[in-house]
């Protein structure tokens, strides 16, 4: 009979799985939300930018909850959260876009709870492909979310002006079944010994104040070598990765001028090739390699597929063929650094210290979203330059040697 800690790992996943359909099916429709706006592209950009902003002092907030108080609370906590945000989006109007995208950014930063609760209850052997699996999950709710978009416009042929409507409410379904997954959810931190009031209150001052993060980071680093650089490589690969969230405006007003339809099937393939490769990468490989080299090379290979998708034009096949060589290259990298990041925690600052990553994480979404947004007011192929030279950082800053990273294959990393 399985431990019960192994039960709680398919649990999670489970909400982590149904998380991101929720966001994930929202996405081909949000252009009808700033449809007739001027610049439709920037007011795109800005939602995200709210989404992934308001994270910058949400998520240390979080994360020093769960190492208070556990992982579950805050599991639930966001998933009400994100069923509420989905609640305003029943009316489609600009103005409740934005507010959406400010509340389910709020509680959007358990993501931090994600990874500690994922390590609290992973052996060492594990972690690596536990930690893989979650971003293969994450991948597969990126398919499940415009497929189930797909499908429900399909079979109801519903009305062009009527598709926000309809998906967000199957998104209301899938948040509010969230909220019953996590109540049943058995926590996965044992050693809690709450937050008071005041020490909460600092918390929040210091996460409002983004000068204080460095400081944070800094501190850690005195007591933990190696976080800092693992960090500043997470937030060169957030300033990248922002093109993710940039596809949906350049595939819709772009040349292609993709409905939320063809929109749908992008993401579908995206997601599943990115399922298989994840979960054959992490299963297979990751803990059998020198994860500081592989990110080396996989993000360096990146770099020329991120600035070829800025010339794809109006070509849907060029753009396919692009994303497969994505999958297999810049696509891999999250779950190592987050691999490397967890192995340097401890059950007692677990919690704090993702919280603090994803907070950085937070910081460079909403720059990033602000940059590509600019450069999209002047052309819809500029900010692939931008993702570019981003992921060029993250394979400067990982071939710099990280102090204290485990030995590989026999081969220890020199200090």
């Amino acid at each position: 009979m399985p431990a019960p800690k192994d039960r709680r790992l398919p649990h999670i996943y489970l909400i982590i799985l149904i998380d991101v359909i929720v966001g994930a099916a929202i996405g081909p429709v949000m252009p009808e939300f700033v449809r007739g706006l001027p610049q439709p592209q920037l007011w795109l950009s800005v939602g995200t930018g709210l989404f992934l902003g308001v994270q910058l002092f949400s998520a240390p907030v979080l994360g020093r909850l769960s190492d208070g108080y556990g992982r579950r609370p805050i599991f639930i906590l966001s998933a009400v959260g994100t069923l509420l945000a989905n609640g305003l989006l029943l009316p489609v109007r600009a103005g409740l876009f934005f507010a959406n995208r400010v509340s389910d950014g709020l509680t959007n930063g358990m993501y931090s709870t994600v990874r500690s609760a994922l390590t609290d209850i992973s052996p060492p052997e594990k972690l690596f492909k536990n930690l893989g699996i979650e971003g293969a999950i994450i991948s597969l709710g990126f398919v499940l979310g415009p497929m189930a978009s797909g499908v429900l416009l399909t079979l109801l042929q519903v009305a062009p002006g009527q598709e926000a409507a309809y998906v967000v409410r199957l998104a209301v379904v899938l948040a509010a079944l969230n909220v019953v997954l996590s109540v049943l959810l058995r926590e996965t931190h044992t050693r809690r010994n709450g937050v008071r009031g005041a020490e909460l209150r600092t918390e929040l001052a210091l996460a409002l104040n983004p000068l204080t993060l460095w400081a944070r980071l800094r501190e850690k680093e005195t007591t933990t070598p190696g976080i800092r650089r693992i960090v500043l490589t997470q937030v060169a690969l957030t300033l990248s990765t922002g093109y993710y969230f940039y596809f949906v405006p350049f595939i819709s007003q772009g040349p292609m001028h993709l409905d939320a339809r063809g929109i749908s099937y992008f993401f579908m393939f995206f997601g599943a090739l990115s399922i298989v490769l994840n979960y054959v990468f992490y299963t297979y490989l990751a803990d059998r390699i020198n994860q500081r080299k592989a990110i080396v090379w996989l993000a360096a290979l990146g770099v020329p597929v991120l600035a070829a998708y800025g010339l794809v034009g109006t070509s849907v096949v060029a753009l396919y063929a692009l994303v497969v060589i994505d999958c297999f290259t810049l696509s891999l990298i999250q779950g190592l650094l987050e691999g490397l990041l967890a192995q340097r925690t401890t059950d007692a600052d677990r919690g704090e210290i993702f919280g603090l990553n994803q907070a950085f994480q937070g910081l460079a979404s909403f720059t990033t979203t602000l940059v590509f947004g600019a450069l999209s007011v002047l052309d819809l192929r500029l900010p692939w330059a931008w993702f570019a030279l981003c992921l060029a950082a993250v394979a400067v800053l990982a071939a710099w040697r990280v102090p204290g990273q485990p030995a590989k294959n026999g081969v220890a990393e020199a200090h």
